[in-house]
């Protein structure tokens, strides 16, 4: 660890590259979706639509208990009620938008908090290849992040 830091690069350079066996083609996955427990269905569905801007889909369960919403072209985000204690622990997942500042006035608007990932408010923080992000919760403390990647 240097700085109190834990050096990985030589974990990442050290895997052997991917191996053909029987000579079957990789197959690369795409992100599909990520489904949250929580524990008011009404509070996190208003937040994602409201605030992310998400939109409602139709879900194959048609019950109180579940709510899909598109995120993006082809991701998915599932709403699941029935949480007693969220348990969020050390994970968070991202959204992509062309103007963090013109997505911070809207949270703003819905007064939800931010910070950049450091607890100093209000500020974006810039990863080491430009890219401005920011971080915020959901009503159940699930890590949001939030940044101007254009991959």
């Amino acid at each position: 660890m240097a700085g109190g830091q834990a050096d990985y690069s030589s974990a990442r350079h050290s895997l052997a590259p991917a191996v053909k066996l029987n000579a079957v083609e990789r197959v690369q996955p795409q992100f599909n979706h990520i489904a949250l427990h929580v524990t008011d269905l009404r509070k996190s569905v208003a937040f994602y639509r409201d605030v992310i801007g998400a939109d409602i889909i139709d879900d194959p369960f048609r019950d109180d208990r579940h709510v899909w919403l598109r995120i993006g072209e082809h991701n998915q985000l599932h709403l699941i009620t029935g949480s007693q204690l969220p348990e969020p622990g050390n994970m968070h997942f991202a959204f992509s938008v062309p103007s963090l500042d013109k997505f911070a006035v809207g949270l703003v608007k819905h007064a939800v908090s931010y910070d950049d990932g450091h607890g100093y408010p209000n500020r974006a923080r810039l990863r080491p290849d430009g890219v401005q992000q920011i971080y915020f919760h959901d009503p159940d403390g699930y890590s949001i992040e939030v940044n101007e990647d254009q991959y």
